[in-house]
């Protein structure tokens, strides 16, 4: 697995970098024997020191596993974003070394097609300054592919992702589904009862 650590505005010393490419070997490799590659950054935000992980799993299947963590130091953070993502994977053990080992060309045609569509981010506006024909100004777009999956690993994407939602086709039904956290910490599924394709 190819690791890289990198500092926003900060220097990350040879000490530090090889304590996360030791940790993160250890604990992804347990669940992921070909993960592709894995991307540290740290970044300081007011006092705290923050490290963000992203790991692609490499298995073909698009997972992404995403955390972060938060502290006053710098290794604490690291070790709390490291252990979120083992905690993640040993939660999807099981389902994430299934689909790994499901080829693409075991898959049928109907699970292999995707719906396209585009994700944007937009800039926020106060409501007050919200006429009724003003729209939020879009900041960026990029092409999304929307998945065929099973409302549970629609709920592991989004946990391993890190993601507040999830759009995908539900593959029992075709219809266009949504999971998504809720504030009370509990999971939302809306079916849409709108086909895909």
């Amino acid at each position: 697995m190819q690791i890289q650590v990198s500092g926003k505005k900060l220097d990350i010393g040879e000490a530090l970098t090889t304590h996360v490419k030791e940790r993160l070997i250890k604990g992804v490799s347990k669940y992921f024997e070909h993960a592709i590659n894995a991307e540290v950054v740290f970044s300081k935000e007011a006092h705290l020191m923050r490290a963000d992980i992203h790991v692609n799993e490499g298995t073909g299947a698009g997972i992404m596993i995403k955390s972060r963590a938060e502290n006053t130091d710098i290794y604490v953070a690291f070790d709390g974003a490291a252990e979120r993502i083992e905690k993640q994977l040993r939660r999807y053990k099981r389902k994430i070394r299934s689909r790994a080992t499901k080829k693409v060309t075991d898959l049928s045609e109907k699970e292999l097609k995707q719906l396209g569509g585009k994700k944007f981010v937009m800039t926020p506006l106060p409501e007050e300054e919200l006429g009724e024909e003003d729209a939020p100004l879009i900041i960026a777009e990029k092409p999304q592919s929307i998945d065929r999956l099973t409302a549970s690993e629609a709920v592991m994407r989004m946990d391993l992702a890190d993601l507040p939602t999830l759009v995908f086709v539900n593959k029992q039904t075709g219809n266009l589904d949504v999971v998504y956290h809720r504030k009370d910490g509990n999971i939302s599924w809306v079916s849409s009862g709108v086909k895909a394709s």
